[in-house]
């Protein structure tokens, strides 16, 4: 199973832009990554009247959608737990999430200026890393916002050699 890390924090604290600019560093290190993003939302992107939707509609618990070079999987699912999802990415060398900042999981946290000033999981003991443009004193390590390529060195260091 890949080593799973989360990217948390509040709302439009950066989340999303930290880890467009973490693919691509990775995957150029050679390793094959998943996404996860939490969503706290009931969402369907099955259209309703569309053939996979009429076969969800019918009861099917699983509908995968394929063409060439993609596939698209809609499953019936009340959990949504890493746990449960991670199986889904058994061929990645690592999954990061968005989000899921309750789970058991590696977290690092993104902690913005314009946003918020304070780390919300500080006492969290999964905990690993945290991301800023604040100078922040924890006793984890503490990345700048703009520096990440050393947080792609950490978790490659932390998560990856031993793969």
């Amino acid at each position: 199973m890949p080593q799973i890390i989360c990217i948390v924090g509040r709302s439009q604290s950066g989340k999303t832009t930290l880890i467009e600019k973490l693919i691509p560093l990775l995957k150029h290190r050679g390793y094959k990554i998943g996404t996860i993003k939490h969503s706290h939302h009931i969402f369907d992107f099955d259209k309703t009247g569309k053939d996979s939707w009429r076969h969800r509609d019918a009861g099917a618990e699983t509908v995968i959608i394929a063409s060439a070079g993609k596939i698209a999987m809609v499953k019936n699912d009340d959990q949504g737990t890493l746990d449960g999802l991670q199986k889904f990415f058994d061929d990645m060398d690592l999954v990061i999430t968005e989000g899921y900042k309750r789970e058991a999981k590696p977290k690092i946290e993104v902690v913005r200026a314009a946003r918020h000033t304070d780390v919300v999981l500080k006492s969290d003991s999964h905990l690993v890393a945290v991301v800023s443009d604040i100078n922040l004193n924890l006793n984890v390590p503490v990345f700048d916002l703009e520096d990440v390529e050393r947080l792609a060195d950490f978790i490659e260091e932390t998560y990856l050699y031993e793969r």
